[in-house]
């Protein structure tokens, strides 16, 4: 055993401090590890923890790995010396790279997002550092995978092309697909001439009305009034025709229209709406001086329709904000509706005539009214 020990001391050293580094390593990785996600919860409370754990658990692999290489070169010949060496610097390149991509990568989304709340906080547009961040993030990484890609000699070549300046631009129309290009276009148009921003209440449709919560490379996404998010890729919400509520003036004139039966009172009818909408608390006088001075009302109500069993009454209601006449208009067809039953204004329903003929004594029996 002594003969044993005496022979390959130096094997048995050089093991016990590769293992010991790689442990000491190890436990320093996860001091680390621990100490930064206590400074981030500091000063970025809500943030996610995510890249420190990937951090840690590259950096782990990347020190075992590493461990072993050294290992193996204490029981390899001298053969294979050079060989083994080689792949111990390219893994310690490729995983320090990696590291230093998901750092910077971290930092730079870290430092747009204490933007955008400064942004918030003193009541600026965000929207284009939502934009920029997801941008430079992509830059990061995009550049930190190149730099791995060139200690490949077969992709050498590509990566250096890459970064030279035009490339990156002839790299990405390479290998993305039309439509990628399209919805980050379109995410750059909309940037750049601001149809829209973060905040905004949108209108596609009946169905797709809300306010609009990020604008990412791909997509923008739209929260409606069910709480749900829309995802719209940007190259289509940049050739649809919408409505932007906060675009300009905020004021809003709703439409608020209820049928009556031709047998109902017209002045009456027309009175009852608006008043409901005149004693509103979220009516907005739009009315000019001049249009004071003349004696103008506060609301427009008017005949528009006559239809086949009813006629229609429109008030021009204008509200501060979309929200706003949203809930002007619930409030009013409400109100009114309960006028109506008082005064006796009826709102009409269909009639339908049932003929129900007996074969028996050929009488006919008619029930001239269902609702």
């Amino acid at each position: 055993m002594r003969e044993f020990i005496a022979l390959f001391k130096t094997n048995i050293v050089g093991i016990i401090a590769i293992i010991v580094t790689v442990l000491a390593l190890c436990v320093l990785t996860n001091v680390v590890h621990k100490w930064s996600v206590k400074k981030e919860k500091e000063r970025f409370p809500g943030e996610t923890e995510r890249p420190f754990i990937f951090i840690k658990h590259i950096l782990i692999a990347l020190w075992v790995v590493l461990g072993v290489l050294a290992l193996s070169l204490i029981f390899i010949g001298d053969d294979y010396y050079d060989y083994i060496l080689t792949n111990f610097k390219l893994v310690l390149y490729i995983g320090v790279v990696a590291v230093l991509t998901i750092i910077g990568g971290t930092l730079t989304n870290l430092w747009f997002k204490r933007s955008i709340k400064n942004k918030i906080l003193y009541s600026e547009d965000p929207t284009a550092f939502k934009f920029l961040r997801y941008v430079a993030v992509f830059i990061v990484y995009f550049l930190g995978f190149l730099l791995v890609m060139l200690v490949f000699p077969s992709l050498r070549g590509v990566s250096q092309t890459a970064l030279g300046g035009a490339g990156v631009i002839a790299l990405i129309a390479g290998v993305a697909s039309q439509e990628a290009l399209s919805n980050l276009v379109g995410g750059i148009f909309i940037i750049s001439f601001k149809p829209f921003k973060i905040g905004d209440v949108v209108k596609l449709s009946d169905t797709m009305v809300g306010t609009v919560t990020d604008i990412t490379l791909r997509h923008t996404v739209i929260r409606n009034y069910e709480n749900k998010m829309i995802v719209i890729p940007n190259a289509i919400i940049n050739k649809e025709k919408l409505i932007n509520y906060d675009l300009g003036e905020l004021k809003c004139c709703e439409h608020i229209e209820i049928g009556i039966s031709y047998d109902s009172d017209i002045d009456l009818a027309k009175k009852i709406m608006q008043e409901e909408c005149e004693k509103h608390p979220l009516i907005f006088d739009n009315r000019t001086l001049l249009d004071i001075k003349d004696g103008k009302p506060l609301v427009r109500v008017a005949l528009t329709k006559l239809n086949d069993s009813s006629m229609t009454i429109r008030v021009w209601a204008w509200a501060n904000t979309y929200s706003d006449s949203f809930a002007l208009k619930c409030d009013v067809l409400e109100s009114v509706k309960k006028r109506f039953d008082v005064e006796g204004i009826e709102i009409p329903f269909p009639y339908r005539t049932i003929v129900m003929k007996n074969t028996g004594d050929k009488t006919l029996q008619s029930l001239t009214k269902e609702q």
